[in-house]
């Protein structure tokens, strides 16, 4: 597991991002912390997703598309011609809105990423994939089935298998995309815990519409607003005392 004392920081400088012509990001400097929680808030269509999918490439694949600006990752750019995509999605992890499940056992769901990666030896893969369960408070509940289908957990277990999956390949960064939108409230609070948790050993990125959860689980919160930063700094601070007049409207509930 990466080692929290040696913590890892990525931050975009200037960053546009356009689909087609339409300007999705505009001018976006966000510098996430090593070992903390950033949450990203706004309203739905304020880029949010777009933002937290330039930081390890997922819209690369989307048709059209072109960026502006710089990613870092640990102050190297995530764009220079040397870099390797697929090791950079294993350096930053992503788990999304919808748990994503493969229709394969418990065991191989986690150790999907490993064998991918080349590792066979038995033993290490059922060390890493038993290290990431429990990463993931999710061994307890599942030791003694590991080769049960993965849709036979329920949707909040489920999330928490994406999130071992995501863990088993040992990242720096790991992105979540409002992991909790499709989940109930109890299993809601455990993948809150959960991220309180990991953060002792990941740099955390979190894409929320729910700005209680923003404020429970994260350091630092960005608020956006028609693709452009609006506000960034502590989370105390945005939620208490913000700077902006549009940031305190939006959290005091005048829209969203």
């Amino acid at each position: 597991m990466t080692d929290g004392t040696q913590g890892h920081t990525i931050e975009t400088r200037e960053l546009s991002f356009y689909y087609g012509t339409s300007r999705a990001l505009k001018n976006v400097s966000i510098a996430c912390p090593a070992n903390r929680v950033t949450a990203i808030i706004g309203p739905s269509g304020c880029g949010k997703s777009t933002f937290i999918r330039t930081l390890n490439r997922m819209n690369d694949v989307i048709p059209g598309t072109h960026l502006e600006g710089q990613i870092l990752l640990d102050g190297k750019s995530i764009h220079d011609p040397d870099v390797d995509v697929v090791e950079l999605r294993r350096r930053v992890g992503m788990v999304f809105q919808k748990p994503n499940p493969f229709p394969k056992p418990i065991f191989d769901n986690v150790a999907y990423g490993l064998r991918i990666n080349g590792l066979r030896d038995r033993r290490k893969l059922e060390k890493a994939v038993e290290t990431s369960l429990q990463g993931a408070a999710l061994w307890d509940e599942v030791k003694d089935r590991l080769k049960a289908n993965a849709f036979a957990l329920s949707g909040g277990q489920q999330q928490r298998l994406c999130i071992a999956r995501a863990l088993a390949v040992e990242p720096e960064v790991v992105l979540f995309d409002e992991p909790c939108s499709a989940i109930d409230p109890i299993a809601t609070a455990k993948i809150e815990d959960l991220i309180h948790a990991l953060k002792k050993r990941y740099t955390v990125v979190i894409v929320t519409h729910n700005m209680q959860q923003a404020a429970r689980v994260s350091d630092f919160t960005a608020f956006m607003m028609l693709g452009e930063l609006i506000e960034y700094d502590a989370t105390e601070k945005v939620f208490t005392n913000p700077a902006s007049k549009l940031t305190e409207d939006y959290i005091t509930g005048r829209f969203g």
